[in-house]
């Protein structure tokens, strides 16, 4: 009986502490690309590109929690970076120049499906610091 209520209060705790853990403050990455491009493959790898890039500023060079930066890109046919530039800033240089440079780092991309008829892709990327997922 005393082994059942330990292991319950173990399970218990557990998950307090998981829910704890996923309701941390943290970076989240969305991206966005527009609308006639359909391609979930290409647009999850150039999503993991980006996200395998970025390089969490120190505390100090931490935005307000909601606030976001957008960085538009444009990618060429080729695959190549034709233009990245902020387009809404957070309140944070750090925060701003990070979410840049994790664009710029992350190019080059695949070439675009052969499909996609337009010379270039737009895509847009928002970095927010968040209070939980």
């Amino acid at each position: 009986m005393l082994r059942s209520r330990s292991q319950s209060l173990v399970a218990l705790l557990t998950l307090v502490f998981a829910s704890l853990a996923l309701a941390a403050p943290g970076p989240r990455l969305q991206a966005f690309f527009q609308p006639e491009f359909t391609s979930a493959a290409y647009q999850q790898r150039v999503y993991s590109q980006v996200a395998g890039k970025w390089q969490q500023p120190s505390r100090k060079g931490l935005p307000a929690v909601g606030r976001k930066t957008v960085v538009q890109a444009v990618i060429g046919r080729d695959g190549k970076l034709v233009s990245a530039v902020v387009s809404m800033q957070s309140g944070s240089n750090a925060w701003d120049a990070a979410a840049l440079s994790a664009v710029r780092k992350a190019a080059p991309f695949a070439p675009l499906p052969k499909d996609h008829g337009p010379a270039m892709l737009d895509a847009h990327f928002h970095v927010k610091w968040a209070a939980s997922p």
